[in-house]
């Protein structure tokens, strides 16, 4: 009843929307213009979950930023991926901790519950849970004893939740599929990639990877059907043209992948994704970014890729929907000036709010990154924007 209830909710909502047959022939505009800022918040850097262990151990004494090391309690870092609990609040994901599983043993994977309020500029964590498999599904060893989930066993970067009201999480180590019930445990083994395994793969047994370190599932993706998972790889498969990435079909209902995939071309081999959500059956956008912050950031989009490869390139399509470093600010929101960028090393969070605005959010890597202000430590930004154009998105895509 729940579930029908959203679903009726989200159609009422977004009463004007495109149905799903329509959405098919939309008409995508050539190019979107610039978008406009409309909403901003902000987490400070040093948010840390009330009650929890220590954590940063391993990552040394610092400073970093002017922050030292180890840390008393667990940050509130590293927003990876979201879902919009559609109440005005959201389920935002921590990546694995601190970069790579040597330094990440004491960070509890976990997911928050999280109020971004751009009234006041503020965003207010609410609670969320952390990961664990009490159930045994994970069939290597894990860092601790009590199967709560760290960031030396998986490095999450996306996240989903199904039409059931479980969470699907795209790994990068493995790179694996995993699968949580709404507190946060493991229902599931860890799901495979056939032919595509990571340095960090426990299963890579002496084999030579096919995959770089931590490229695995960045972005994943909900299907508008309900039935299909489209995580995408954030690195080129051994054998690839470099820069192409794999967008692979997963079938919810057999638990397997279906063999399908679409190949995602990077502008730039250097760049790399950082997130992605459907807009119907067909169209997805993505975020496309390079590895600089602050005066370094370049390059940061938006694009909206569609499979069904209207040039017979072998490539899904790409339509430029927003620079987020070029965008308008007319009511200088923030406190910023009339042009507003977005300079964050990643940028790891999109997510629908109506048919012409998005809601972004960074990782902020605490506490390395400083895209925003040079030597200090940046916060989670939570901004919304307004496009050019509407989108045409299948209301299934807003549930």
């Amino acid at each position: 009843m729940r579930r029908l209830l959203i679903m009726l909710s989200a159609a009422a909502l977004t009463a004007g929307l495109a149905a799903p047959a329509s959405a098919e022939g939309a008409r995508t505009p050539a190019t979107y213009g610039q978008a406009t800022l409309t909403g901003f918040a902000s987490l400070p850097a040093e948010t840390f979950v009330p009650n929890s262990e220590p954590s940063g151990s391993a990552i040394g004494a610092g400073p970093f930023n002017g922050i030292a090391a180890p840390f008393a309690a667990q940050p509130v870092q590293g927003f990876s991926g979201i879902v919009n609990r559609h109440d005005g609040t959201y389920d935002v994901l921590s990546d694995n901790g601190y970069g790579g599983k040597a330094n990440s043993a004491d960070f509890l994977l976990r997911v928050h519950h999280v109020k971004p309020d751009t009234r006041t500029g503020k965003v207010t964590v609410l609670g969320g849970f952390n990961l664990s498999d009490p159930y045994h599904r994970v069939p290597f060893a894990l860092t601790r004893a009590d199967r709560i989930l760290t960031g030396a066993d998986f490095d999450v970067e996306s996240i989903v939740k199904a039409y059931d009201g479980t969470y699907w999480l795209g790994d990068e180590f493995g790179p694996f599929l995993l699968h949580f019930d709404k507190k946060g445990r493991l229902l599931d083994a860890p799901v495979s990639l056939a032919g595509v395994k990571a340095p960090e793969n426990p299963y890579l047994n002496g084999e030579t990877p096919t995959l770089g370190g931590s490229k695995g599932f960045e972005g994943m993706v909900r299907g508008v059907d309900g039935r299909h998972l489209y995580p995408l790889l954030e690195g080129t498969v051994t054998g690839d043209t470099p820069g192409d990435l794999r967008l692979n079909e997963f079938d919810l209902r057999k638990r397997e992948y279906t063999g399908t995939h679409w190949t995602y071309r990077l502008e730039s081999p250097a760049n790399a994704i950082g997130d992605a959500i459907a807009v119907d059956q067909h169209r997805f956008l993505i975020i496309e970014r390079d590895g600089g912050q602050g005066a370094t950031a370049k390059f940061k989009r938006i694009y909206l890729a569609d499979n069904r490869d209207r040039n017979g390139d072998g490539l899904m399509d790409k339509t430029l929907v927003a620079d987020l470093m070029d965008i308008a600010n007319p009511k200088k929101l923030g406190g910023f000036d009339e042009t507003f960028t977005f300079p964050f090393q990643t940028i790891e969070d999109v997510v629908l709010l109506d048919d012409r605005t998005l809601a972004v959010l960074n990782d902020n890597n605490f506490p390395f990154s400083s895209g925003r202000t040079a030597g200090k430590a940046d916060n989670d930004e939570f901004i919304t924007i307004r496009l050019s154009d509407r989108l045409h998105a299948d209301w299934r895509a807003f549930v």
